[in-house]
């Protein structure tokens, strides 16, 4: 059976999208070339399946689908371009017809019976990347297996946070690492 993990960085108050621009302008603080390549290396390393909602979707497609044309990249940014280009893609969406992106299914209706088909089938994790709302979604319908965290050090005072007021789970910590950049990564698998 597939686990889908939701994989996010947050503020330290909790917010994992600020709504202003791409949301998350506030990572820069504590992202380094140690938490690029551990998040590559580890954090994703059993993932072939990555989850949006239709608004982060939209963003990551503009910004990854160019990446690899930009003569000012990273070496970083080019391997995960390669990597994000390439796997496999499912978009939350009820607005999105043609995705205009390689490897790309959309899910426009039906989702929690999609869901519980794709975790009955053969594959990798299923990854939700940022996409709150959706991870709101999966959440209230009991659908996440793992949160994967990037606490970043910084506090942006309101945006929107990982975990609505509704939500209720209790967590077991499964790993946790520290950053020099002042980040640390949690990795905790729903009880």
């Amino acid at each position: 059976m597939r686990k889908v993990v939701a994989i996010e960085n947050m503020t330290l108050d909790g917010y994992v999208d600020s709504q202003t621009g791409m949301g998350f302008e506030w990572t820069f603080r504590g992202y380094s070339e140690e938490v690029d390549a551990f998040g590559n290396q580890h954090v994703r390393a059993d993932v072939d399946t990555t989850v949006y909602g239709r608004r982060t979707f939209e963003g990551m497609r503009g910004h990854w689908t160019q990446v690899p044309s930009n003569p000012d990249a990273t070496p970083g940014e080019l391997a995960h371009a390669e990597w994000v280009n390439n796997v496999d893609k499912i978009v939350f969406s009820t607005t999105i017809g043609d995705p205009e992106w390689a490897n790309t299914r959309v899910i426009a209706a039906d989702a929690a019976a999609r869901v519980a088909e794709l975790k009955a089938g053969d594959g990798g994790t299923l990854a939700i990347y940022a996409s709150p709302k959706l991870v709101h979604w999966f959440t209230d319908n009991g659908l996440i297996d793992e949160f994967r965290i990037m606490v970043h050090p910084v506090t942006i005072g309101s945006g929107t946070p990982l975990f609505h007021d509704k939500a209720k789970l209790d967590l077991n910590l499964l790993e946790s690492k520290t950053f020099d950049s002042g980040a640390a990564y949690v990795r905790y698998q729903v009880a």
